[in-house]
């Protein structure tokens, strides 16, 4: 057998540039590059690995550098979202902080079920130098180090404590990476002097290998059951989540609804499955709803879930299904999401598969004339209530609708506005208007704050034929901005449209309906008798902190054009080939129309504040609504 003496880093970096992910007649590079941040643990290993690679063989592995280990989690999840999860980044730390950085990044994309690969470094495998800078030691388990935190946020885990273990550990990874039920974080935790050790490496592991994505089709007899359901239901509704989009369904998706006239809801990761203006598309489903989906939600007899895990936000914490007889037919690729809701028919399959053989089954079926009519009326009302939400006010400090509305008429169809935690997801569910199934990116799964810009890299190098235009408010900004040096030094183009709002407005807005009054939400000094929160506002200038990080950076300011203004830049922005962020303040408590949904966040049974005592009993009220969802088999 042909072999090679090479570290084990090497061997690992060559290694996963040559492995492919193969969909039907889609291939591409399951890895698409490294990111990597060097210090002691890895600076000799992966960093010499790679610094090697491209000096020997330029582009073989892409090597990008990072400012903040967790942001290059982020960009790879976001990377890996835009590529249907064919393709992914590998994320190098060093010892100890470097990794532990990581783990918030691992937890966002196993939440998510999006693929990316962690490679730790650990600690000395041979113990010759305990302990070492940043090791952490308990006496009770001395095999223990921080990277053991992964197990629980990782897929797969595995740790290389021999050079000979590198060959099933990363096969074991790559069979993870590509399978669409198991995908989510893998970490393989590299110890510092077992990096740099020399092992004889078999020249098949080295060769290019293929990963096809399995697309299982679903059982005949469970398909006949679920289209006798079909036919059978009066109120039928579809649930469409990420999954619709991963399987490259929606035009599948949209010939049912097209021929059967059965209404479609959307999950957040579901944005996107059919067109806004689509006859057959309600909106939002759930907490952050429209009228026109949580009204046929309400009333539905037939639930037919597509590709959602039914987080609670979706079923408006289960409060958003009331017909007592209502059915579930989940249709997932995995058996954990397709048997929730003690769904009466679960199918486990490949959504674009299983809707296929819907298409089939149905032919010649379609929904009552009259349950058309009354969805299209309710569709055309909300409408009415977007338009509005979204026109300018010529306010001095818009709302967040507004500025919604500004940065949806000056993007393009294929743009990608990219979100994930305050209260912009929530506006933006109900109120953008996609027109491509992968032009809305809201990371909702976790709502992690931070993650915006480091996302919205990974969206622009995954398809530069877009603009990726993130919406971030000050919050979540102050978290994780200086991704933006990495998106200045790649000369990677992005648009970020920055929301001052002094605070976090979320919160602040839940913080208030909770009778808890904005407590400890808002960005200002303490006041006179030391209140947290309750003096005057910051000066705060985030725009000059921006344009210090090397960004491009046009300011609106307030005034009655404020929202005329931020149209415009936005279209200046795309016109220019650079990195742009756009600063524009807010007034956050005018909210967004009202979806009539509701999320489950329990209210102190006792206090002695009266704003409490009455949302105690709010909530007492509406959790009422909330049912098991187990109806009739």
């Amino acid at each position: 057998m042909t072999t090679r003496r090479m570290t084990v880093s090497q061997a690992l970096i060559e290694f996963l540039a040559h492995q492919w992910t193969v969909d039907g007649d889609h291939r591409e590079r399951t890895i698409a590059g490294t990111f990597g941040i060097f210090g002691h643990g890895n600076v000799s290993g992966i960093g010499q690995a790679l610094g090697q690679l491209a000096h020997d063989e330029p582009g073989l592995m892409p090597y990008h550098q990072a400012r903040n280990e967790q942001a290059m989690v982020h960009e790879s999840v976001g990377y890996s979202r835009m590529t249907r999860r064919r393709s992914t980044f590998a994320c190098a730390s060093s010892v100890g902080p470097g990794a532990t950085n990581m783990l918030t990044g691992a937890a966002l994309a196993t939440v998510n079920r999006l693929p990316v690969l962690l490679l730790p470094s650990d600690t000395f495998a041979t113990r010759v130098s305990d302990p070492v800078l940043q090791q952490l030691e308990l006496p009770q388990d001395a095999s223990i180090s921080v990277n053991d935190a992964f197990k629980p946020l990782s897929r797969f885990f595995d740790r290389v404590q021999r050079p000979e273990q590198l060959f099933s550990a990363a096969l074991g990874a790559m069979r993870v990476l590509t399978d669409p039920v198991e995908t989510g974080a893998v970490t393989i935790a590299l110890p510092e002097d077992v990096q740099a050790e020399v092992v004889d490496v078999p020249a098949e592991f080295l060769a290019d290998r293929e990963w096809r994505l399995r697309r299982p089709r679903p059982d005949a007899g469970v398909i006949a059951e679920v289209v006798r359901a079909i036919r059978g239901s009066s109120r039928p509704l579809i649930v469409a989540g990420g999954g619709v989009i991963y399987s490259d369904a929606a035009a599948a998706l949209r010939t049912l609804v097209e021929s059967t006239g059965i209404p479609v809801g959307v999950s957040q990761a579901g944005v996107g499955t059919l067109p806004w203006d689509h006859p057959q598309y309600l909106g939002s489903v759930g907490a952050t709803g429209t009228v026109a989906a949580n009204r046929a939600a309400a009333e539905a007899d037939l639930v037919i879930g597509i590709g959602t895990r039914y987080g609670d936000f979706t079923t408006a914490s289960r409060s958003a299904f009331q017909n007592p007889g209502v059915r579930f037919v989940n249709i997932n690729v995995a058996s954990f999401d397709a048997a929730k809701h003690g769904s009466a028919i679960p199918v486990v399959a490949d959504a674009r598969e299983a809707i296929i053989q819907l298409n089939l089954g149905l032919a010649g079926h379609r929904v009552n004339a009259g349950f058309v009519a009354e969805y299209s009326h309710q569709k055309r009302l909300w409408n009415d209530v977007v338009d509005a939400a979204l026109a300018p006010s010529g306010r001095d400090l818009p709302s967040q609708s507004e500025i919604i509305g500004a940065v949806q008429a000056a993007s393009d169809p294929r743009d990608v506005v990219v979100a994930a935690a305050g209260s912009l997801p929530g506006d933006l569910h109900k109120l953008w208007r996609a027109r491509d199934d992968l032009g809305y990116h809201v990371e909702y799964g976790y709502s992690c704050m931070g993650y915006e810009i480091a996302g919205g890299i990974g969206v622009a190098r995954a398809d530069s034929t877009r603009d990726a235009i993130v919406m971030v408010g000050d919050g979540s900004y102050l978290m994780m901005h200086t991704e933006i040096v990495s998106a200045v030094a790649e000369r990677i183009k992005l648009i970020i449209v920055l929301v001052q709002n002094h605070g976090y407005a979320s919160i602040g807005h839940l913080s208030e309906t909770l009778g808890s009054q904005r407590f400890g939400t808002q960005y200002r000094y303490r006041d006179a008798h030391g209140a947290v929160g309750s003096g005057d506002i910051l000066p705060i200038d985030l725009a000059t902190n921006a344009e210090s990080l090397g960004i491009r950076v046009i300011r609106v300011e307030p005034g009655p054009g404020a929202i005329v203004d931020l149209a415009e830049a936005v279209a200046d922005a795309k016109a220019s080939d650079r990195a742009t962020l756009i600063h524009i303040n807010s007034d956050p408590l005018l909210y967004s129309p009202d979806g009539q949904g509701w999320w489950d966040v329990p209210v102190a049974e006792v206090s002695t504040l009266d704003s409490t005592r009455n949302a105690r009993a709010e909530y007492v009220e509406q959790r009422k609504s909330q049912r098991a969802y187990f109806g009739p088999s």
